[in-house]
């Protein structure tokens, strides 16, 4: 193994609960009432992505789908920096990584701009490698596009990275670029079978070990 690739929300941040109360208020002003369990069909999708798919299955008269976005960011955004907080065993699986000579990256389907955001809270803007986000590939996750493109920029195989992720959509996108999967699912996902395409399932961050990355 030679790179270590880390998806960002769910895995770096807390941000997944930050996702669905940013998702619920903003599509509520277009008169969609969603669920946190509706928000998590969508968990790891980019922002295009969700908002597309919502339209199509519910569509709305009181904006485009750009502005929606526009304003799902920035309500992000603004979570981010007022709540944000890293993920329970962060630090022990960063220190764990920078100890050796594995290269580090960062492959989100979040825009560049909650990127920044969240390596800015965080304090971990000099940290990765590589920073990937998946609005400039073709397509998001599940499609294994973002962690191809990663490895190409780390000049490494993809049988060489090994991938940390949260979200089942981010699971199949790492096994369909032919890297090791390591899954650690938020606590009420933990039994879901979605997960078992990973080579890895954990609880935390704090159970990594350099063994288990291959």
């Amino acid at each position: 193994m030679k790179a270590i690739i880390f998806d960002m929300d769910g895995v770096l941040i807390d941000s997944e609960p930050l996702w669905r109360t940013a998702e619920r208020q903003v599509f509520a002003e277009v008169g969609l009432d969603l669920t946190d369990a509706d928000c998590e069909l969508t968990m790891g999708m980019r922002t295009d992505e969700v908002i597309a798919y919502w339209s199509a299955r519910s569509p709305w008269q009181s904006g485009p789908p750009e502005e929606v976005e526009r304003r799902l960011i920035e309500r992000m955004k603004t979570l981010i920096s007022e709540r944000g907080q890293p993920m329970p065993g962060l630090d022990h699986a960063l220190a764990l990584v920078q100890n050796t000579n594995l290269a580090l990256a960062l492959a989100s389907s979040s825009s560049p701009i909650l990127i920044e955001t969240v390596l800015r809270t965080l304090g971990l803007t000099e940290t990765f490698d590589v920073v990937r986000s998946a609005i400039h590939e073709s397509y998001g996750k599940p499609h294994p596009a973002v962690f191809l493109a990663t490895a190409r920029e780390l000049d490494f195989p993809p049988p060489e990275c090994a991938v940390i992720e949260d979200s089942p959509a981010g699971v199949r996108a790492a096994r369909a670029a032919g890297m090791r999967v390591v899954a650690v699912p938020p606590p009420h996902l933990y039994a879901d079978p979605a997960y078992d395409l990973a080579d890895v399932k954990l609880r935390s961050l704090q159970e990594l070990t350099l063994e288990l990355l291959g």
